[in-house]
């Protein structure tokens, strides 16, 4: 950066800017239109879940200025990720990039298309940090936080560096007030999942539950300040058959400790399902070993385990 004056940084960014919007589209499925990237030449585009409030009559507006029908091939509230698929081929794909060298403090380009032309914002990475579990429970294996403006349209747009690389979608949707940015292997193992299933699978145990602090004699014998009470054991599921019950303390799941519905969240991804993995529990005093064979959950995601 240190030997590129003004005129030079300005040429640069229209380039990106120009190059990168052959990739980006407007997505109408709310009463404000949003973004999205295209992820595939054959008609797969990438947005942000929050944008999809209707699942259907959505349009995408493409960069030539058509306006194409466009149907929900699946979404991941967790991440704020979504798939659409339209009739179109030979689209323009972005050259993606793991985007691991990045930091706080590079220079990023938001592109974004909240009408019939593109809209671009430069920005710093505000923060950069190793692998983040969002609020709903979803895995981003990067924390980037950029600051860029959060103009309407913003969510579902593209993130490059200086480099034309695009590096993420951006999106409003995973902390109030924060642009964040899910970075390209999140987008590919969630893109690959909402392809090949609709949704993102993950592990089921079939409990509620909620974190308690364990008395001072208990916690020695536990060995852990504290576990997740069981508040209920849904019927054939596989907290059920492998003998959970209705007031057991789960100390720990597979050798990790769980005290907090943030420790078992990690426990239940999608290669975890079909595992029979150890589990740890305090029933009426005495430490008992189960096994559990995770399952996979089938219905609408969140909330307990």
């Amino acid at each position: 950066m240190a030997n590129v004056n003004g005129v030079d940084l300005s040429e640069r960014l229209a380039a990106l800017a120009k190059e990168g919007a052959r990739s980006v589209v407007r997505v109408d499925a709310r009463r404000a239109p949003s973004s999205g990237v295209v992820w595939s030449a054959d008609g797969v585009l990438l947005t942000a879940h929050h944008n999809l409030e209707n699942e259907e009559g959505i349009e995408v507006g493409l960069p030539d200025g058509r306006t194409v029908p466009a149907e929900i091939v699946g979404r991941d509230p967790t991440t704020d990720v979504a798939a659409l698929r339209i009739a179109e081929k030979d689209l323009a794909v972005p050259a993606w990039a793991e985007a691991g060298d990045l930091d706080t403090g590079h220079l990023l380009v938001g592109l974004t298309r909240p009408g019939r032309v593109v809209r671009a914002g430069l920005g710093l990475l505000a923060r950069a940090a190793e692998g983040w579990r969002t609020p709903a429970g979803g895995k981003l294996d990067r924390y980037l936080e950029a600051d860029l403006p959060l103009h309407p349209g913003f969510s579902g747009g593209l993130v490059l560096d200086l480099a034309g690389r695009a590096v993420g979608l951006a999106t409003a949707g995973l902390l109030r007030g924060a642009a964040m940015v899910v970075p390209l292997p999140t987008l590919r193992r969630v893109a690959g999942a909402l392809l090949s299933h609709g949704r993102v699978r993950r592990g089921f145990l079939g409990i509620a539950s909620f974190p308690i602090r364990l008395p001072g004699r208990v916690e020695t014998q536990a060995g852990q300040p504290g576990g997740l009470l069981v508040t209920n054991v849904e019927d054939d599921s596989p907290a059920a058959r492998a003998g959970l019950l209705l007031g057991d303390v789960l100390l720990s799941l597979g050798g990790e400790p769980v005290a907090h519905l943030s420790d078992l969240l990690p426990l239940l991804e999608e290669d975890r399902i079909g595992a029979a993995l150890p589990a740890r529990v305090l029933r009426a005093g005495e430490l008992k070993s189960l096994t559990v064979a995770i399952g996979a959950r089938e219905r609408k995601e969140g909330g307990g385990g």
